[in-house]
């Protein structure tokens, strides 16, 4: 039975989504294609009408987690204090694809790491827009040190085993990106 191309759209969101919430929650390596798969709700055998390869998957699920359009600059201290929460900390899987998979992209193909360069680049400049600096410097340089910061306080945090370290190390974070706000910027 041939399927429509509406079908074909829809199949390949939801292989995505699937793939997505995997990979963030088990990593590239501890997921397998028929997993996926199964996840999404469709058989093994249409996963090659929509991707050549696992690695064709990795490099296209990360382009629509980290690249896909999104909202307006948000001001830097509300979106680190949303991202820099137990919540996110506690729920990888629907969270950040760059604090789940960014240590693991490093050893990808070309194509997946082009798509995180993207996303990060997209990242620095809306943060940077939600810093309301005067100086277009300062808010990058604001945007990629709270990045940064964001980024690797949720990795050190999931790490943790003691969980009072890992509410510390959030807190912390997000009170230091406040105080490093350029001067200018609102908060």
């Amino acid at each position: 039975m041939k399927v429509s191309r509406e079908q074909m759209v829809e199949n390949r969101r939801r292989i995505l989504e699937a793939a997505g919430r995997l990979f963030r929650a088990r990593g590239f390596e501890a997921v397998t294609v028929a997993e996926v798969m199964r996840e999404a709700g469709l058989t093994h055998g249409g996963f090659y009408g929509h991707f050549r390869s696992k690695d064709d998957l990795i490099a296209a699920t990360l382009a629509e987690l980290v690249v896909a359009p999104e909202p307006e600059p948000t001001a830097l201290p509300v979106y680190a204090a949303r991202y820099l929460s137990p919540g996110h900390r506690d729920n990888p899987a629907d969270g950040c694809p760059v604090a789940a998979l960014v240590s693991e992209t490093i050893r990808q193909a070309p194509e997946a790491r082009a798509a995180m360069t993207q996303g990060l680049r997209r990242q620095i400049a809306r943060l940077a827009g939600g810093t309301d600096a005067a100086d277009p410097e300062a808010a990058r340089q604001a945007a990629i040190g709270s990045w940064a910061a964001m980024v690797g306080a949720m990795i050190l945090a999931r790490m943790s085993d003691d969980p009072a370290l890992s509410d510390d190390v959030l807190a912390q974070t997000r009170a230091w990106i406040d105080r490093a706000l350029p001067a200018g910027a609102v908060a």
